[in-house]
């Protein structure tokens, strides 16, 4: 692992309708800066482990994930974690059947039990294969159960699930630890939050790169204002933190320089080191 420095990459960072809107004319929506371009938010994660064998990790597999994929240049995929089961941040599963046929094996997948119910109502082409009247080729995953807690091995890096709310909706936020020195890491992925819960917080402590939700300036009953989500991350107290699931609402050359320190907005594409 220690033969390449570890990355973290924002494939997408956009809300649910995406930025720039359908039918919106609004400055941002308008703008020509790439970096108020939002698709669907989604990340990867990018180590050696210890063979010297270069590993991929996705955090959701939002409707852009192809594209995000091929703006990335992503040709494998060693494990997928799933925040939670909503469109913007699932319906691009059944893109992952390419790595399928470059890889030439399954991908485990791994997501709470209320979002696998989701996935197997919606994905019952890949979950249940024998109800398929064509043999068509599809995605070859791995059920992967977690829950609050959860700690995986993914071929070196400890990947946590916790616990966060979504409105009423518990989902999954994930803490990746390296086990070599590298200043990335702690990292803590939260996106689609408006609450943390109290047993949360321990899997917050000590993180050198937090990634938190940050919707709009206006009140949202499941995800996180502007204000609230820099008080969140004051008190998380990270050494970096980058904002992501914005809307329009923000358009980045103007809200980008009003942050405090260590706080950036994020922007499609964006790699951290």
């Amino acid at each position: 692992m220690s033969k390449l420095k570890a990355a973290l990459t924002l494939l997408g960072t956009g809300t649910s309708s995406g930025v720039p809107v359908i039918g919106c004319d609004c400055a941002t929506c308008q703008s020509t800066d790439p970096r108020d371009k939002r698709l669907r938010t989604g990340a990867m994660l990018q180590f050696t482990d210890a063979t010297g064998q270069p590993r991929v990790v996705l955090i959701d597999v939002p409707p852009d994930h192809r594209e995000q994929s091929l703006r990335a240049g992503i040709d494998r995929c060693d494990a997928i974690l799933i925040t939670h089961g909503h469109v913007d941040h699932v319906f691009g599963l059944d893109e992952v059947r390419r790595y399928n046929a470059m890889m030439r094996q399954p991908i485990p997948v791994y997501a709470d039990n209320e979002t696998w119910e989701q996935l197997e109502r919606v994905y019952r082409h890949i979950f249940n294969r024998q109800g398929n009247k064509n043999d068509s080729f599809v995605a070859s995953l791995t059920q992967q159960r977690v829950a609050h807690g959860t700690q995986l091995n993914l071929h070196g890096i400890s990947a946590t699930a916790f616990t966060m709310m979504h409105g009423r909706l518990p989902i999954l936020g994930w803490r990746f630890d390296s086990p070599i020195a590298d200043p990335l890491f702690p990292i803590a992925y939260c996106t689609d939050v408006n609450h943390i819960p109290r047993e949360s917080w321990p899997f917050l402590e000590g993180v050198n790169t937090l990634i938190l939700d940050m919707l709009r300036p206006r009140a949202h009953p499941t995800h996180f204002t502007c204000d609230q989500a820099i008080a969140a991350a004051q008190k998380i107290a990270a050494k970096q933190t980058i904002f992501v699931h914005m809307t329009h609402d923000l358009r980045h050359g103007e809200f980008d320089p009003t942050l405090p320190a260590g706080m950036r907005l994020g922007f499609d594409g964006m790699k951290i080191c």
